[in-house]
């Protein structure tokens, strides 16, 4: 494939089956490597799509700049998209997001600003801040507003969707897969399922979100705390709003980490924390299906921006939890007894 620039390469990612967690469930689990993306993460294609809509609508014209707050993996995208279509950026993200993200911003050339990590009531609020200096200067910025900017839903239907239909010729038991903003799940659950309604789609949330509960009661309740960046929400937005969801399951940090070191030690798949929850939330769906299912999943991002808290034993150490297990027959029988 020849591509005459940067966003060109964004999208047509690779899919490839996890053999270990296959072999062992009975079903093909597959994992979209959206890993591949020039900026290395799923991001990228939402990102894509809201800067192309933003500059066909007018409301993003020549020497604007773009302004987003996020946990990191938005802000690296539009950071790449910036640069290759001529446009300043600038990521408003909370202290605390992985290093190798923060790095990841600057070296596309965007402008770094964190603020303190805060309740989304909070005016400093990462979300209220790049909105508020973008409602200040509004000749200056565009406001990505990743959440609410119904973009971001568009570019999962109009691309992630029908690739994975075509590449698995439409045989498709069931999509699982992580949210934060919701758009990817919701563009490629709607894809998937004007295909086939009996697609079975689940929604996979870390201790802390409160998008399980909503499903499930109507409202937004949660316990705990997640090692996970960029997933997991209280509120409803709009591209989260568009998701055809059938069931929803939290699991918690330890299932991600014993899931993450599997893979990579069987299977040479080196997952982020988000695919990660996404995989051990695959594997629990084949084993509640039974044999001979399909599924499919994402590798939402580059596994080594995870270094510093997923694969850190000393990092692990302060949240209580463990980086020595990898036994998957434990796991398959904890879910086994959840499952009855």
């Amino acid at each position: 494939m020849l591509c005459n620039n940067i966003p060109e390469l964004i999208g047509n990612t690779p899919i490839v089956k996890i053999e270990s967690l296959s072999r062992i469930s009975g079903c093909d689990i597959f994992i979209k490597c959206e890993n591949l993306n020039p900026g290395g993460s799923v991001k990228d294609r939402a990102a894509l799509q809201m800067v192309k809509d933003a500059v066909a609508s007018g409301e993003l014209k020549p020497g604007m700049s773009i302004i987003e707050g996020t946990a990191g993996n938005t802000g690296i995208g539009l950071a790449v998209v910036a640069a290759a279509m001529g446009f300043d950026m600038t990521v408003v993200m909370p202290e605390g997001q992985a290093i190798e993200k923060q790095r990841m911003v600057e070296l596309y050339g965007a402008k770094l600003r964190l603020v303190p990590p805060t309740n989304f009531k909070d005016p400093n609020h990462f979300y209220h801040k790049a909105r508020s200096i973008a409602e200040q200067e509004p000749q200056k910025y565009w406001w990505a507003n990743q959440f609410e900017n119904l973009s971001n839903h568009k570019a999962h239907f109009c691309s992630t969707g029908p690739e994975i239909f075509k590449q698995l010729s439409g045989k498709i038991d069931a999509l699982i897969s992580v949210a934060g903003t919701g758009g990817t799940i919701a563009g490629t659950s709607c894809f998937l399922k004007n295909q086939s309604a009996s697609t079975h789609v689940r929604l996979v949330d870390p201790p802390g979100s409160g998008l399980a509960s909503y499903l499930k009661t109507g409202a937004f309740t949660s316990e705990g705390s997640s090692i996970t960046e960029g997933i997991g929400i209280m509120r409803l937005v709009a591209n989260f709003a568009k998701a055809k969801v059938d069931d929803a399951i939290t699991l918690p940090d330890q299932d991600l980490i014993l899931i993450a070191n599997h893979v990579r030690l069987e299977d040479g798949l080196l997952l982020g924390s988000s695919a990660a929850l996404n995989v051990a939330g695959a594997f629990f769906t084949a084993l509640q299906l039974g044999p001979g299912k399909r599924l499919v999943t994402f590798l939402c991002d580059l596994g080594e921006r995870s270094y510093s808290k997923l694969y850190n034993p000393e990092f692990l150490k302060t949240k209580n939890l463990s980086a020595e297990t990898n036994d998957i027959e434990l796991l398959k029988s904890k879910y086994k007894k959840m499952i009855s």
